[in-house]
């Protein structure tokens, strides 16, 4: 069976990763979507995230929190060092 998307990641490898953010009780990411909300439709969910890495559309957005705010400005750090 040939692939039609240019990266080959299994659907398998998606399913663990979830599996371990799980088991470590994962914070909600920069978009404020907890576990419980993911799981809410955890099928779909799954199936987007490894549709969009296997096809090289996925790109995750910058780190930092919903405010914008970088770890060296919370830390009273103006300057980015």
């Amino acid at each position: 069976m040939t692939s039609t998307k240019p990266y080959c990641i299994e659907k398998r490898v998606v399913w663990e990763a979830y599996q371990l953010v799980r088991a470590n009780r994962g914070a909600a990411g920069i978009d404020d979507e907890t576990i419980a909300m993911f799981e809410q439709n955890l099928s779909k969910n799954l199936y987007k995230v490894w549709n969009r890495m296997s096809s090289g559309s996925y790109f995750p957005p910058p780190g930092g929190d919903s405010e914008g705010e970088r770890w060296h400005e919370k830390a009273g750090n103006s300057h980015g060092v």
